[in-house]
């Protein structure tokens, strides 16, 4: 059964910056597209990042391009999301997931921006 354990999350201020990493097990993690989502409070689901199987093509949801960046060891089988300049709009549960839809998708990381 797949496997994946995001990790990395906490409360930081505005402007901040956080590391999320997501561990991945139980299945060939190299061949896949990997994405993040987030979930607001009170929202539903909305994807943030995408990125290639052997990480050179990478994409964003508008808001924040320019501030997160997504990378992949694929020798780890670990993924990853910097994020700098964090808003208090950020705030939300992070989710790494093999699909956009983020049908399988870990159980996520709390990323909270506050003052």
């Amino acid at each position: 059964q797949v496997q994946l354990v995001e990790s990395g999350g906490g409360l930081v201020q505005p402007g901040g910056s956080l590391r999320l990493s997501c561990a991945a097990s139980r299945f060939t993690f190299s061949s896949y597209w990997m994405y993040w989502v987030r979930q607001a409070p009170g929202k539903g689901l909305e994807w943030v990042s995408s990125i290639s199987p052997g990480g050179v093509g990478t994409d964003y949801v508008d808001f924040v391009k320019g501030r997160f960046t997504v990378s992949r060891d694929n020798a780890k089988n670990t993924l990853y999301l910097q994020m700098n300049s964090l808003k208090p709009e950020d705030t939300a549960l992070y989710y790494c997931a093999r699909d956009k839809t983020a049908t399988v998708r870990g159980k996520g990381t709390l990323v909270t921006v506050s003052s």
